[in-house]
């Protein structure tokens, strides 16, 4: 086992590369990351000027009753103070807007990064995790920088200023500085030492928290409608509880530096006046010196007491940029830049082909999609089906690559998907998700979001293929009625049929329908199909659903059972061949079960 020196040393080095890393997004505020602590700078020398001030109006002015004397000094020192507080605010005003601008380019970027991580990575994070890096981590980063600017400098400044300037007024009497700053040392570093440890697993306890609460939010309806309100309410006090015991620990470790720091300084002062009182007995010292020395220990006591509160917020700050840093050094899994450009589709070739492909999911005990081999006409309609688990979802998001392969390949347009560029493959492909997803804003935006440059004949078009025509123009904001965050304003059919119509407005050559029809009536759902079908530039459509009724229809169906595929045929073929097909059809529809009982 390494020394705990050189141990030290890497955490330090590691530190410092992580840090270097992230005050990259400080480049654009030099100006005021150099102004902010110059500033201070200036605060602090005026401030470490007043005790002299102090000592000349005790000693000249009050010693010789010269009360003209004492009044400009007065003067004098409010001056300072004046002066002082302005170089403070100034100060403040660049570290504040060094800080936030810091805090928000890191934002921005970290945001960005995540839009292009794959969904097995986003899956391995957790999305309390990402939101709790984006939101309480980049706080403490910006606090952080905050006070790094404003402290970082002065406090060491003042505490060695200060002991200086205590020993240009009485080097023996000073001699009592040079035992109680290592003693305060002690005590500040050594509280600061045993709590950064524990101030990471805080961290971690809100990250738990956080998804805890995300939870409750995103599942209320489910919550209410099994009455689980009570057992969320218990697991939720639960988890905060662990936490608020475990702030209030470190609470109270930190809160041990402020009796142990005021009896050290408060001893010192008493020796401090103890041998002042001796040498001004002996005509050594002025009672102005004693003052001045006194006002030294109290200023060496107050930073020392915020440069051990600094070096916790950067601890923990230096704690949270790893935690961002982690996020940011994340390679997306799925941005190969392929070369597209160069290579042309073959004529005839299949619009989608699973070439014998096989997927398992980060972390999973077996495959959730084994030896699937299926290949797919430009203009064709393929449905999928299978029971709850069977691996439908998984295997449209293979088309765009919202998941790796784990086995074969995967090819649009007979190119495989890992040499097109992210961008051009999800731009022939719609993809309509099982959840339907509206943000806040106007119909109209969240149409755009398919074709940012949409005209309002595709969008019209794209609300009539998706059967949301109707309900849309029935409002007298038409394309300009709002929608709530979620679309809660909205029935589960309008939702689902505004993201069918969303993924339409781009024409897409690929519609993907995971489930997407499940809210839908039997009638609009015919409808939608039929309008899909007599689309200008009909697409390969794959349909993903639970009802034999939405698939019937379909060139031909899929059917997964535990990850691989059990049938593949039309609705006829299928009724004759496949089991599993057979049971899910008749399921659906026991009368056709008698029927045919009766006929065979």
């Amino acid at each position: 086992m390494p020394p705990i020196s050189v141990l030290t040393q890497s955490r330090v080095a590691e530190r410092g590369k992580i840090l270097k890393k992230l005050l990259v997004y400080l480049s654009d505020y030099k100006k005021e990351t150099v102004l902010a602590p110059l500033f201070k700078m200036l605060e602090a020398s005026f401030e470490l000027l007043i005790p002299l001030v102090v000592q000349q109006i005790v000693d000249v002015g009050i010693a010789g009753g010269d009360r003209g004397y004492v009044i400009r000094m007065c003067l004098v020192m409010v001056a300072l103070g004046i002066i002082g507080l302005v170089c403070a605010i100034t100060a403040q005003y660049f570290s504040a807007k060094a800080a936030v601008g810091f805090a928000a380019g890191l934002r921005h970027s970290l945001f960005a990064h995540m839009q292009f991580l794959s969904y097995s990575q986003v899956d391995r994070i957790g999305t309390s995790t990402m939101v709790t890096r984006m939101t309480s981590d980049i706080n403490q980063l910006q606090n952080g920088v905050n006070l790094v600017l404003r402290l970082f400098l002065r406090s060491p400044f003042i505490v060695l200023g200060a002991m200086i300037m205590a020993f240009t007024v009485d080097v023996k009497a000073a001699l009592i500085f040079v035992l109680v700053i290592p003693l305060l040392s002690v005590v500040v570093f050594g509280v600061m030492l045993i709590t950064i440890p524990l101030y990471k697993k805080v961290q971690s306890g809100l990250d738990r928290v956080l998804g805890i609460t995300r939870g409750n939010l995103t599942g209320v309806r489910v919550i209410r409608a099994f009455r689980k309100e009570e057992e969320e309410i218990q697991q939720f006090e639960e988890e905060n509880e662990k936490l608020t015991h475990m702030q209030m620990f470190v609470g109270k470790i930190s809160a041990v530096m402020n009796p142990f720091t005021y009896v050290i300084v408060n001893g010192g002062l008493v020796a401090l006046l103890w041998v002042g009182a001796l040498r001004v007995e002996g005509n050594l010292l002025t009672q102005g010196a004693v003052m001045a020395l006194v006002n030294y220990m109290s200023q060496i006591l107050v930073e020392l007491i915020k440069l051990a509160n600094l070096i916790i917020t950067v601890n923990k700050a230096v704690a949270c940029g790893n935690r961002v840093e982690a996020i940011l050094e994340m390679e997306p899994e799925n941005q190969t830049v392929g070369q597209i450009g160069a290579t042309q589709p073959a004529d005839g070739a299949y619009a989608v082909e699973f070439d014998h492909i096989s997927l398992m999911y980060p972390g999973a005990g077996d495959e959730s999609l084994s030896d699937i081999d299926l290949r797919v006409k430009k203009g064709e309609t393929v449905g999928i089906i299978g029971g709850t688990g069977s691996g439908k979802s998984s295997l449209v998001n293979l088309i765009p690559r919202f998941y790796e392969v784990t086995k074969g390949t995967v090819r649009v347009n007979g190119i495989p998907v890992e040499n097109y560029d992210q961008q051009k493959l999800r731009g022939l492909i719609g993809v309509v998700p099982q959840k339907a997803v509206l943000f806040q804003g106007t119909i109209r935006d969240n149409l755009r979001m398919g074709k940012e440059d949409a005209s309002e004949e595709e969008l019209k078009r794209a609300l009539e293929i998706s059967q949301a025509a109707e309900f849309v123009f029935s409002r007298p904001e038409g394309l300009d009625g709002m929608v709530s965050q979620g679309g809660k304003n909205l029935s589960g059919g309008q939702r689902q049929r505004l993201t069918i119509a969303r993924a339409l407005v781009r024409e897409p050559e690929i519609l993907i329908l995971d489930d997407s029809a499940s809210a839908l009536d039997y009638a609009t759902d015919a409808a939608l199909r039929r309008a899909i079908k007599n689309m200008k530039n009909i697409p390969t459509v794959f349909i993903v659903s639970q009802r034999t009724s939405s698939l019937m229809h379909a060139d031909k169906i899929l059917v997964l059972e535990d990850g691989e595929a059990v049938g593949l045929g039309t609705h006829e073929e299928l009724l004759v061949d496949c089991s599993v097909y057979q049971e899910i059809y008749y399921s659906q529809y026991p009368d056709k079960r008698s029927r045919q009982e009766v006929q065979a």
